[in-house]
């Protein structure tokens, strides 16, 4: 109904009462059609009328009946799992022909296998593996041993992975995922579906024997029944069969040996790992062989996108089986990937357990940031990603192993005696802990989920120094003490809050360098996000640079005398190769900011223009979360404009911070010669700094860009550091 004013404001319109509609005693229909046509017509873009109580979220999510893309249960083939039953639509046996029975069965391992992908790539667990009617209905398929020891170990490995996931909590915002729908996860009896499954693996296993012995050795076998009756098929098929049972048993070790305490059942499920890539390999090997005798005939064209490998649709299946009895199964249909991909997704999901399961335990936080970090540039799936962070993270342990106040005290390079010194009864340091390990959970999520949760834990370091600074001076306020045990004190507090400040400013540089990886800095914005990367690096290695200095003093301090230490302390000082590799970045950094602040100022070119934001609110929109924890202090826009204002190539010209970048990472490979990831990373930064130092010589014989030259920058070489591209169109 249209309020007081609007009806002032809608006064010339003729309001007729409706003929249509009889009038109550009370109420008197009119028809307002004149007035909406008027206040149509006064609405501005993104207004909106509504009344006192209208509640927006409440009518996006409203449910329109009989609407296919929103009610859920007008898309149901069958309105239930009894009626589908009832329909034929999964029968037990599969066929009375054996052979078909058998096609039948493995055309239904594959198709599971296509869902399970599905499902692990996002998909609803109601609509993908559980769209299955045999899964639905456990107890039809007890009188088909090979069904049903299958059914129950995908039911089991299923039940698994929600439990990994769910106490992993890495399914961000995607909760359909964990989401079971009151779906039977559990039935009586999977807690020995690998014995079952052994059992009817024996049993092919010996039908396999028996068709592949000679016929002098087969009158003694002949007391075993063929797996069906074409015996000219029988070795393809036991072969089929077999490799499909026997990966589902591997997988199912590999996810529960992963989840053993403390990484103690790594060694076994990489073995496993191992036994479930072979049997993947013999499961494409068997694909010929499947589609040459496949029981739905001649296979239409398309077959690369079939679920299944021989290329038949199989039985007992239907997606829209769940809507009607699980109410927040979402209606949308989902395309499930084909029988191939889902292999290969299987394959890497594989790989990167691998990964997992030999990674050595690095008890040292900056050797486990470095795995994590390493690991995410493979793009891990939700799966993996959960079984990486159960495995660092166990009981509020690192790998369920070392107190974090332990591992807080190594990463701050603290004497091995200081983890058991009683300032970590502090409150504040446990909630220090507690940071560091939701530190570790963030970085194992995916790229955009870490991002954001990066950009929102900045503030807690910040808060979380100022707090430790105010505790260890209310607890150790009388500094002035010279006792043994205050000067341990005291220095557990120095290093603590150093490592603190060093950690901020790394997670700042994460989330400022994952930008690129997410595509969110358009090319105007590379001279501003590399002038913020530049003042984030000088931070991180100073601080870096003050840990190790205070950590090389105390060791000194120890090893020789006061008046020996006073005449060493600056006579042969190397800056350690840690704080070195981080000047080479430095270098790249300062190198690209003064290149592209050039092209603007003497090119007109990768100027901050558009109709909407200027340069400063672009500014604002990335580095908000930054300028809130003020990372760095004083870091501002202006202090942007002032550093790059006067950026000219003449200057470049005589300062080339390339070169310097190239010769600092040559002469750091001694130094890395036996950490392989570090040497890769040198040759990278030598790459980028060596085309970069050709890019710029160019551009400062040039001066002004001629019109037919473009010029772009393209990540080649580094995913974090671009390369100049100078062309003519």
């Amino acid at each position: 109904m249209a309020d007081k004013s609007e009806a002032e404001r809608g006064e010339d319109a003729k309001v007729s009462i409706s003929p249509s509609i009889p009038s109550g005693n009370d109420t008197v229909w009119a028809d307002v059609s004149s007035l909406f046509r008027l206040a149509c017509n006064d609405l501005r873009s993104d207004e909106l009328i509504s009344g006192e109580n209208f509640n927006l979220f409440a009518a996006m999510s409203a449910l329109e009946i009989m609407d296919p893309k929103m009610d859920s249960g007008i898309v149901s083939t069958y309105y239930s799992v009894d009626e589908a039953i009832d329909s034929g639509a999964a029968p037990i046996p599969l066929s009375f022909d054996r052979t078909v029975d058998v096609q039948r069965v493995i055309d239904i391992m594959d198709h599971l296998l296509a869902c399970e992908a599905t499902w692990h790539k996002g998909g609803s667990l109601a609509q993908t593996v559980f769209s299955c009617i045999y899964l639905l209905r456990p107890e039809r398929t007890s009188f088909h041993a090979l069904l049903h020891s299958f059914c129950r170990v995908i039911r089991t490995t299923c039940n698994t992975v929600v439990s990994a996931v769910s106490d992993a909590r890495t399914n961000e915002e995607e909760d359909l995922f964990t989401m079971a729908y009151g779906l039977p996860l559990k039935a009586d009896g999977d807690d020995k579906c690998l014995s079952m499954l052994h059992a009817v693996e024996e049993t092919i296993s010996r039908q396999l024997k028996a068709c592949k012995a000679p016929l002098s050795k087969r009158k003694v076998l002949e007391d075993v029944e063929p797996l069906q009756t074409n015996l000219d098929l029988e070795e393809g098929f036991c072969k089929a069969v077999l490799c499909r049972l026997r990966f589902r048993k591997h997988l199912y070790h590999v996810l529960t040996c992963m989840r053993r305490p403390q990484g103690k059942g790594l060694e076994l499920a990489k073995k496993h790992i191992t036994s479930c890539l072979c049997e993947l390999d013999s499961m494409l090997k068997s694909a010929e062989f499947l589609r040459d005798h496949c029981a739905c005939g001649t296979l239409e064209d398309g077959a690369e996108d079939k679920t299944t490998a021989s290329g038949c649709q199989p039985i007992g299946f239907d997606s829209t089986l769940n809507s009607r009895s699980a109410a927040p199964t979402p209606p949308r249909a989902i395309k499930l990937l084909s029988w191939t991909k889902a292999v290969n997704y299987f394959q890497k999901l594989l790989h990167d357990l691998d990964i997992i399961c030999s990674y050595s335990l690095d008890p040292v936080f900056e050797g486990a940031l470095r795995f994590v970090v390493d690991f995410q540039k493979l793009q891990p799936d939700l799966v993996a990603r959960a079984y990486i962070q159960l495995l660092l993270v166990q009981e509020g342990k690192l790998y369920g192993r070392e107190p974090m106040f332990a591992v807080i005290c190594r990463a701050a390079l603290l004497p091995e005696g200081a983890k058991n010194h009683d300032v970590q009864k502090n409150e504040t340091v446990g909630q220090l802990g507690q940071l560091l390990i939701s530190l570790l959970r963030i970085l194992c999520t995916n790229t955009a989920w870490q991002r954001r949760k990066l950009g929102k834990i900045l503030q807690d370091w910040r808060i979380i120094y100022v707090q430790l600074e105010l505790a260890f001076r209310k607890e150790f306020g009388d500094i002035t003490n010279t006792s043994t045990d205050q000067n341990l004190c005291l220095k557990i507090c120095k290093h603590i809050l150093i490592w603190v400040e060093e950690q901020t400013y790394w997670i700042a540089l994460r989330f400022l360098v994952l930008g690129f990886e997410l595509e969110l800095y358009s090319t105007s914005e590379y001279c501003m996000v590399y002038w913020y990367i530049y003042v984030i690096l000088i931070k991180l290695a100073e601080k870096t640079h003050l840990k190790m200095m205070l950590s090389n003093d105390s060791s000194r301090r120890k090893s020789k005398k006061k008046r020996d230490f006073v005449k060493d302390v600056g006579k042969d000082y190397q800056i350690p190769p840690s704080v070195l590799l981080l000047q080479c970045y430095i270098y790249i950094a300062e190198g690209l900011m003064m290149m592209l602040a050039s092209l603007r100022n003497e090119n007109k070119i990768f100027l901050c223009l558009g109709p909407f934001n200027t340069e400063q609110e672009r500014f604002i929109q990335h580095f908000e979360l930054l300028q809130k924890a003020c990372l760095p202090d004083h870091a501002s826009y202006f202090s942007f404009r002032e550093t790059t204002a006067h950026a000219r190539f003449s200057t470049l010209s005589e300062y080339n911070c390339f070169k310097d970048a190239q010769r600092m990472a040559k002469e750091l490979r001694g130094n890395f010669a036996n950490d392989p990831d570090r040497m890769a990373e040198l040759r990278r930064i030598e790459q980028v700094a060596e085309h970069n130092c050709v890019a710029l010589n160019l551009l400062c014989r040039l001066g002004t860009l001629e019109p037919s030259l473009k010029i772009s920058f393209e990540f080649i070489h580094h995913p974090h550091f671009a390369v100049a591209a100078v062309k003519r169109s």
